[in-house]
């Protein structure tokens, strides 16, 4: 898989990040359509990709924080099958943010005509490494907060 990662815009009211990735014939099924479930991980790279764009990694997280985001919810909503060699642009933006919860969401779009393929949401509790449930450290929630919707807590 080929990516690149460009900031949609420069620091909109809502951040979005927008992950270029290249279909690879691996990531398709029998029917040369890419399999459902590597719409997840898709979603992970853009979420990853935001992340580094507000100003940290999940690697800096886990390592300096303890802080480790668990998924406890995922959806996908498929429009249209994704085909080898296909450009998508994984679009990736804060739908809320707690003191001990985050989501996600995502679009993937054909890059060439801007067809909408799939879209879905991730839904994730803060955790430290002991899998006990945390508060997300000052830092991230600020950095999150700022680029996504109020935090409510």
């Amino acid at each position: 898989m080929s990516e690149q990662t460009t900031p949609a815009s420069s620091n909109p009211p809502h951040a979005v990040n927008e992950t270029r990735i290249r279909v690879r014939y691996a990531e398709t099924d029998q029917m040369g359509v890419v399999y459902h479930a590597n719409h997840f991980i898709w979603f992970e790279v853009g979420r990853v990709e935001l992340l580094r764009q507000l100003g940290f990694s999940y690697k800096e997280m886990e390592r300096e924080d303890d802080c480790f985001i668990a998924v406890v919810d995922a959806r996908c909503r498929y429009k249209a099958p994704v085909l080898y060699d296909d450009e998508v642009l994984v679009r990736t933006h804060l739908k809320n943010i707690r003191d001990k919860m985050i989501h996600f969401g995502y679009e993937l779009v054909r890059a060439d005509s801007g067809e909408l393929l799939a879209e879905g949401e991730t839904t994730h509790i803060v955790v430290n490494s002991k899998f006990e449930k945390t508060v997300l450290p000052e830092k991230y929630q600020a950095a999150l907060g700022a680029a996504g919707e109020p935090s409510t807590k």
